[in-house]
């Protein structure tokens, strides 16, 4: 059992009230989970102040409050901790109550608007085929070593993160790969946490509800390069733009990686067919069981992470032409009678954009239409919607918008804002079909051996969320039952 102090020691605070030598039993930030000898954060979010709560985790048994302004009723026996900001408070003072798991192993954060998973999945995969312990903090799943843990969000809370690692740490692994929203940057998540290297993949359209502006979103990545220590690595991808914008303030070693401009890890696509690509990367034929240049870049971002950490590069390469592609990211069904069917978690303009240009690129795509599925998540950055839409209807032979996860807002009034993004003379070209099972099986029924569909937007997800309610419905059980059974 810790004490309180002990855990504080060397966390900046403003003040402290009462006595800190106190057993910290467990830390919360809910409310609804304060249980006795508690020390709760009130943390401010975005839609509730956590310090509305304090006397709600007093009664339940919390004797330590963390916040960023006293109550105006204080209680006897309550130590009141106050600081600058709750947040990162609560991932210094959750790394502290864990032990600074992230010390005891080399942690990699990978970020990016596209690629993360694929990334720090077959990063997690590669590194336990190599021999060693391994975790993974994932948008699809955890992993500490072979246990899998659920997961709700790219990157989890502070306390979550915290104590997976220190469950890893438990199991001897010694490495864990992480994907880093820039919304675990901004609210603080990763705060507390040393990272022995930090990846970047590319930077495009998304999460402007959250950040509002492009620039906002560059620099809440950015922020990521910025902290790391200076016995870290930064590995980026220097034919994005913004790849040499992360690590202009970073004290870690900088590597780069890109398939066509100069940097350290070089590769390029030699042949791309529906089985595979032939990459030469570093200057070697490797045959890789994916497809298209945004996995090329995936790949060459794996292989240069590996290397960095000090990995026999031909044992690398050797194991990357095993590695299979991430469930929800181009999985792929095909029909006997010949019409393929692809499920990817494309939810971004760019992601839209890369996977049908993989798709045109195809050995196999020649005469064949593409059928491109297309929705457009609620509650979520609206200004991408007509986007997504022009993309996908200017690089598909047909295209059907329909809903994705709506969330509370209207699957209808979605659309409409997708559809705007099409010229009006084109719009009598497009089909609306809201219930997205119907959407699919119009998909299935338009079409014939040689097409191509395309279900983009859910990817993994076996849910679809409306008004709130989580239904259970999968892309790829749908199209089974359509295109196999």
């Amino acid at each position: 059992m810790q004490k309180l102090s002990t855990i504080l020691q060397g966390i900046p605070t403003l003040a402290v009230y009462g006595n800190a030598d106190i057993s910290a039993e467990f830390l919360c930030f809910d409310s609804r989970r304060v249980q006795r000898g508690c020390v709760f954060f009130a943390v401010p979010g975005e839609k509730t102040d956590g310090h509305v709560y304090i006397p709600q985790a007093i009664a339940s048994g919390a004797h330590a409050i963390v916040c960023e302004h006293l109550p105006e009723n204080q209680h006897e026996g309550i130590v009141y901790v106050l600081v600058e900001d709750v947040h990162r408070t609560l991932g210094l003072m959750a790394s502290a109550f864990y032990g600074h798991p992230s010390r005891h192993l080399k942690l990699v954060g990978v970020t990016g608007t596209n690629g993360k998973t694929t990334t720090a999945t077959l990063l997690y995969r590669l590194f336990r085929q190599l021999g060693y312990k391994a975790g993974l903090l994932s948008t699809v799943v955890n992993y500490v070593e072979e246990k899998a843990v659920p997961t709700t969000h790219t990157t989890p809370d502070s306390l979550e993160i915290n104590q997976l690692l220190s469950e890893m740490v438990e199991e001897g692994c010694g490495y864990c790969f992480m994907e880093v929203s820039s919304h675990a940057v901004v609210q603080e998540r990763i705060a507390g946490l040393y990272f022995s290297g930090g990846l970047f993949s590319n930077l495009t359209h998304d999460h402007l509800d959250f950040h509002k502006t492009f620039e906002s979103y560059l620099q809440a990545k950015k922020r990521f390069f910025d902290q790391l220590p200076s016995e870290a690595f930064a590995l980026v991808n220097t034919d994005d733009r913004n790849g040499r914008v992360m690590v202009q303030n970073t004290k870690a070693r900088v590597k780069t990686y890109a398939l066509h401009s100069m940097a350290d890890f070089r590769a390029k696509i030699l042949e791309n067919h529906l089985e595979g690509m032939l990459m030469e990367i570093s200057g070697i034929q490797t045959w890789t069981r994916f497809i298209g240049e945004f996995n090329a870049y995936n790949l060459l971002c794996v292989y240069g992470a590996a290397v960095s950490l000090n990995q026999n590069p031909a044992a690398v390469l050797e194991i990357l032409s095993t590695l299979t592609p991430v469930a929800g990211r181009f999985d792929y069904i095909r029909s006997k009678e010949g019409v393929l069917a692809i499920v990817d978690y494309a939810h971004t303009p760019d992601a839209v954009k890369n996977v049908l240009t993989a798709i045109s690129q195809l050995s196999v795509q020649k005469s064949g239409k593409i059928i491109a599925v297309v929705g457009a998540g609620g509650d979520r950055d609206k200004t991408k919607r007509p986007v997504m839409a022009k993309i996908a209807f200017e690089q598909s032979d047909r295209l059907i918008l329909t809903s994705d996860n709506p969330r509370t807002e209207s699957p209808e009034a979605i659309l409409q804002e997708m559809i705007a993004g099409i010229p009006p003379s084109d719009r009598s070209k497009v089909l609306v079909i809201t219930d997205r099972r119907e959407a699919i099986k119009t998909a299935c029924a338009l079409a014939v051996p040689g097409d191509i569909i395309l279900l983009a937007g859910k990817g993994h997800e076996n849910y679809q969320e409306i008004n709130g309610v989580k239904y259970h419905f999968d892309d790829k059980e749908e199209l089974e039952k359509l295109l196999i059974q």
